[in-house]
């Protein structure tokens, strides 16, 4: 047998990192497994089952029973982008519930499709009040309104509740970034009145990044469907164009992936084949517990954090009354290196947290506990590394009290 070749490099063997940082967490067993499945063709009945199943899996996910529930082929932020390049004509007034960095991000795409974009903020740290949403949806008049429901950059969770109705009442439709929050957090599409949610599989859901699920309203299918433009190479007889404006990106196109994943299955795209398996999977895994449960359990787990952090001498960042329940904030102290310290739980105890973004670079830790990871035993490891890489950096702290009191705040969360 010929000796290695130097330039293939060797086999992927990636140290088993415990993930506690705001995502990617570590994948659960049941769906790296679920990616080893053989490939199927695009259009063999057993593939097409699952797309169908996967389909009947997210409704009660999202909370919704939307006919459109599928998934984008992408990380999340290609169905972000599929959503509001699909939703938004060029021109068009588009108001966004911005309070944190990915609030921004919407910002960014928007600008890019050549929305007129109107803002209502509120100081990182905080949520945008409904009756500051309100106001704004009177004063601009917008077609679509875009808000993230929670924010990793902040650890905040915008209140999602009554901005459906206010949208409808003004004509506009709503679209929310959940891919911090799916399966973690409630999330309510139908009650709330949100015509199109996404998200990701790589936090609460327990998967790995690349595959991004969706769910759109009929109401906002029907003005996606009103843009439809099959490609060229693709045209069929029973597939009729709209007569609105070309959806500008061809991949981003949701009125073909729509089509792609009904019983006309247009040959749009192949299938993230492993993708979806491990999509499939993460819903099996969230359903089979309970979703009422799994809320429960990153509940528990962020309170734990959060009272840990306290019991360590931490000062935890943000709004307590807006905390998304799955990603922590802490300040950095005062004369202590963060990335040091960062290192130190990587290097001696193969556990990663999480730096921060924009203003908050090098204020804050995010400490997250999600999917597979809000298991109390992995919330205790991380609090008692994290203990000691800051005596380790010369943080003076009480001593053995940070497990003590996460303990405790789990029972009662």
């Amino acid at each position: 047998m010929p000796p290695l070749d130097p330039t293939l490099f060797g086999d992927i063997d990636p140290p088993q990192r415990l993930l506690m940082g705001p995502g990617p967490v570590n994948a659960h067993p049941r769906v790296l497994r679920a990616m080893a499945a053989d490939l199927l063709g695009q259009f063999d009945p057993e593939m097409t089952g699952f797309m169908n199943q996967v389909m009947a899996l997210y409704r009660p996910v999202f909370g919704t029973q939307n006919q459109w529930t599928m998934l984008i082929d992408g990380t999340a932020r290609a169905a972000i982008e599929a959503s509001l390049v699909s939703l938004v004509e060029p021109g068009e007034t588009v108001l966004v519930v911005n309070f944190g960095r990915f609030g921004l991000l919407l910002t960014e795409i928007l600008a890019r499709i050549g929305a007129k974009i109107e803002t209502v903020s509120a100081p990182w740290g905080e949520v945008v009040p409904l009756d500051a949403i309100a106001e704004a949806i009177e004063s601009f008049g917008p077609k679509v309104v875009a808000s993230v429901h929670g924010d990793t950059s902040t650890t905040m969770a915008q209140p999602l509740e009554g901005l459906g109705a206010l949208c409808r009442a003004a004509g506009a439709y709503l679209y929310v970034d959940a891919c911090a929050t799916l399966g973690g957090m409630e999330i309510a599409a139908d009650r709330w009145g949100v015509d199109i949610v996404t998200g990701g599989l790589q936090k609460c859901l327990g998967g790995p990044s690349g595959s991004a699920p969706i769910t759109i309203s009929d109401r906002a299918a029907e003005r996606i469907f009103a843009r439809r433009h099959v490609e060229q190479g693709i045209r069929r007889a029973d597939i009729v164009d709209g007569a609105g404006p070309r959806i500008p990106s061809n991949y981003f196109d949701l009125a073909m992936i729509m089509d792609y994943w009904s019983e006309k299955r247009l040959n749009h795209h192949t299938e993230a084949t492993s993708m979806l398996y491990a999509a499939r999977e993460c819903a099996r895994v969230a359903l089979g517990e309970g979703l009422e449960a799994r809320f429960a359990r990153h509940r528990k787990a962020g309170a734990a954090m959060t009272a840990g952090a306290r019991a360590l001498g931490l000062v935890v960042y943000g709004d307590d009354a807006h905390r998304m329940t799955n990603v922590t904030g802490v300040y950095i102290p005062a004369g202590i290196d963060g990335e040091a310290v960062r290192t130190m739980m990587r290097e001696n105890f193969e556990i990663e947290i999480g730096t921060a973004f924009g203003a908050l670079q090098g204020k804050i830790w995010r400490l997250g506990a999600m999917g597979y990871n809000a298991m109390k035993h992995k919330v205790l490891l991380t609090l008692g590394a994290l203990e000691t890489c800051l005596k380790a950096q010369g943080f003076s702290l009480p001593l053995g009290e940070a497990v003590p009191a996460a303990l405790a705040a789990w029972e009662v969360a």
